[in-house]
């Protein structure tokens, strides 16, 4: 391999571990706990072993859709409302519908060029409608908080029952609001004391009269209000040890059982219905596939009395901490999480101090420019030493063709007599490589993000810029960079290669949030005029060397 083709080679391979990094974290699929054997906690602390039955079912046991409207089930028997939300709980006490009325949540999507095109040409009709509210859950899903019986008559008979409710509306202000719910049956007098906070935070009591009749009580299904393939979609929950699993939608192959567990929650890309106990001991999980898709369903285990605390809304990072710092891990960004929630805080601190994401964005670019430019600087000076001996690389190559061990050897003793590093200029850019998708998964997966604009036409930093002005000032910027940046690629075909670099990065990243394209195009503006500044200093100090060598100290010319 000859030594003037390892930079192109290497910066080849950056360009496509970008490529590898997006594809493997759409395809990889994440890793399961080992199962646990389920034990009780019950309300006075004791464990015993669950007696919930091998397979709970997946569908209402007993109610067909006309029996449903036969009996008034589905019918709405109370409302919870505030400023940004209204929630919905139907007669199986159940909460049926959760509606975001927050401008936020409800904005269609922003229009680009293309659709405009389509437009004009008779593709598409007319532009998106404003919605009064987003709904949260899927019309057939799994509710939250529906309780399940491991004794399969009375479980049959919770479903031919509806519950009443101490009120029929709850107004949310600044203060929390309690619904009571009670179903009567045979065997058990069921009690849901449901105290709603403003936050979306809400605390569920359940009481039984019949304390040793194991049942089960759902979180329910993931929401589907965004409808994004790429973010996970599932269940996340989390251990008392720490460890997190994910139960992927149609991964769900068998019942799984988790013992201690912190919370368990359904998650699409933005928002989550989650369930958690402030507990020590956590809660005993079971995870079923759904019939046919093969969708977990997640239900927690348990006997007699219960209190636990749920939520369901946005995945807002500030919000959940403050519910419970143990949520925080609900917002997760894949394989990358360990690294792209620092990020997330960073740009968080700092939009709490300039007030839009966007400016965020172009400050936390600049700080990671300040804390790599040792880095970048090597990376650069060395470039240009190599750049000043590649005509004795080439005489090297040339004296001893045919031996790459002599090769290599007056190599590395060239490297060593003007302390240059054939690897130190693309070390900068591959460290970029962890920091690009970290702020990736960041504006992606980041629901504080959404619908955020930064100025004209970009409304909405966490998807595509809608008229590519942003990609195409990227893609230029780049060839700039690159014009600047100091090569030895002599040979015409390498040198073509990288030249078309540019092209290819913004025909990749033209489709990517609008607000990764600015921090990558800004990222290459502090390179350029860093570069420029490199560039200048090292011409002077070339001539001062020229000027020394030509008139030494002594004053006499050589």
């Amino acid at each position: 391999m000859k030594k003037d083709n390892s930079n192109l080679r290497i910066i080849l391979a950056v360009a496509f571990a970008f490529l590898f990094i997006v594809v493997y974290s759409y395809l990889q699929k994440p890793t399961q706990l080992p199962a646990e054997p389920v034990n009780q906690i019950t309300q006075d602390g004791v464990t015993q072993k669950s007696s919930i039955p091998s397979a709970i079912n997946t569908s209402d046991p007993t109610i067909s859709k006309t029996d449903t409207d036969s009996l008034g089930f589905g019918k709405i028997i109370a409302t919870v409302v505030s400023k940004d939300v209204e929630i919905q709980i139907d007669s199986l006490g159940r909460i049926a519908q959760v509606y975001l009325t927050d401008k936020k949540f409800t904005a269609p999507k922003q229009e680009g060029f293309f659709d405009h095109i389509k437009r004009l040409f008779g593709f598409a009709t007319k532009p998106q409608e404003v919605i009064d509210k987003l709904p949260l859950l899927g019309q057939d899903a799994l509710r939250p908080l529906e309780i399940r019986f491991s004794d399969i008559a009375t479980n049959n008979e919770a479903f031919s029952e509806p519950y009443t409710s101490s009120t029929n509306k709850l107004e949310l202000k600044d203060t929390p609001q309690t619904i009571i719910l009670i179903q009567k049956l045979k065997n058990v007098i069921v009690k849901k004391i449901i105290t709603f906070y403003p936050n979306l935070k809400y605390d569920i009591k359940v009481e039984m009269d019949n304390k040793n009749l194991p049942y089960a009580i759902t979180n329910g299904s993931r929401p589907v209000a965004d409808a994004d393939g790429y973010a996970f979609h599932g269940v996340l929950l989390e251990t008392n040890e720490g460890k997190i699993t994910k139960v992927e939608d149609k991964d769900a192959e068998k019942r799984e059982n988790f013992s201690n567990v912190k919370f368990i929650a359904s998650v699409d890309r933005y928002y989550t219905s989650l369930l958690f106990s402030s507990s020590s001991n956590g809660f005993q999980t079971i995870i079923e596939p759904e019939a046919g898709t093969k969708n977990p369903l997640p239900f927690i285990s348990l006997k007699g009395d219960v209190d636990l605390e749920g939520y369901i809304g946005p995945k807002y990072y500030k919000e959940l901490k403050q519910i419970n710092p143990i949520l925080t891990d609900v917002v997760e960004y894949g394989m990358i999480t360990f690294f792209a929630k620092p990020v997330f805080l960073l740009l968080d601190f700092l939009h709490t101090y300039i007030g839009n994401w966007g400016w965020a964005i172009i400050f936390l670019t600049l700080i990671i420019r300040i804390i790599l430019y040792p880095l970048s600087y090597k990376g650069m000076v060395s470039m240009q030493k190599l750049k000043d001996i590649a005509p004795k690389m080439k005489e090297i190559q040339e004296k001893h063709k045919g031996d790459p061990q002599k090769i290599q050897s007056q190599m590395m003793q060239l490297y060593k007599k003007h302390g240059a590093n054939p690897m130190g200029g693309c070390l900068p850019l591959l460290l970029q490589i962890p920091v690009f998708f970290a702020i990736y998964r960041v504006l992606y997966n980041a629901v504080e993000l959404k619908s955020a604009g930064w100025i004209l036409w970009i409304h909405d930093l966490s998807v595509m810029d809608p008229y590519f002005v942003l990609p195409i000032l990227m893609g230029v910027s780049m060839y700039i960079q690159q014009t600047l940046t100091p090569t030895t690629i002599a040979d015409p075909t390498q040198a073509k290669i990288f030249k078309l670099l540019p092209v290819v990065f913004t025909i990749f990243l033209i489709t990517f949030p609008a607000g990764l394209v600015l921090y990558w195009t800004l990222n290459n503006i502090f390179s350029i005029i860093q570069q420029l500044l490199i560039n200048r200093m090292l011409d002077r100090k070339k001539a001062l060397e020229i000027q020394e060598h030509k008139y030494p100290q002594n004053g006499e010319k050589k």
